[in-house]
């Protein structure tokens, strides 16, 4: 199935266990060397924080892959980029019938957070945001550092009783009214 319009889409590829990273590379380097830029867009290995207790009892963040094995791939499908592509070392083929992929669906691309991107985002240092999503929600922070390009902040939190700087997306966080109330102290006797 041949995509018509030569609209890059996104596709799943099936890797052999721990091999994803070195797939991502090993594609990178072969969009790079044969100057294939402008037919495969985009390869990524999606991710996400988690929090690791270890065995002495300390906590940690840490990132892990959402998909074991997958690699996604953002592409114009031909005959011959399917050749390179399946002929990657630790590919074992594209999830799709007899090994011809499919294109995913628009919503499957946005629960990946493929392409997410907040088009509006007005975030600023010192800005105080709640995070809404991913492993770290429920977390009220103040942003030090943010990145249009990358759609990210460097936010501020209190984890484990001490202050944590923590990379989050802007479409995981939203901006919090400082609405704090002073709390009177107690009247001395």
């Amino acid at each position: 199935m041949a995509n018509q319009n030569n609209e890059p889409k996104w596709y799943i590829l099936h890797t052999y266990s721990g091999y994803e990273t070195m797939v991502r590379e090993s594609l990178l380097r072969l969009i790079e060397n044969n100057n294939l830029s402008d037919m495969i867009v985009d390869v990524k290995i999606p991710t996400e924080q988690t929090i690791e207790e270890k065995a002495n009892g300390k906590k940690k963040v840490v990132e892990r892959k959402l998909l074991p094995c997958y690699v996604f791939i953002k592409m114009i499908y031909t005959n011959q980029i399917w050749y390179l592509v399946t002929n990657t070392r630790g590919v074992t083929g594209f999830c799709g019938p007899q090994g011809r992929p499919i294109p995913m669906k628009e919503d499957e691309i946005r629960k990946m957070r493929l392409e997410e991107f907040v088009t509006d985002a007005d975030f600023k240092i010192g800005d105080k945001v709640s995070i809404d999503n991913g492993p770290l929600e429920g977390f009220i922070g103040t942003i030090s550092e943010t990145n249009d390009a990358t759609q990210r902040a460097k936010v501020n939190i209190v984890m484990f009783g001490r202050q944590q700087e923590v990379e989050v997306e802007y479409v995981q966080m939203q901006k919090v009214a400082d609405t704090a109330v002073e709390i009177p102290a107690e009247p001395e006797e």
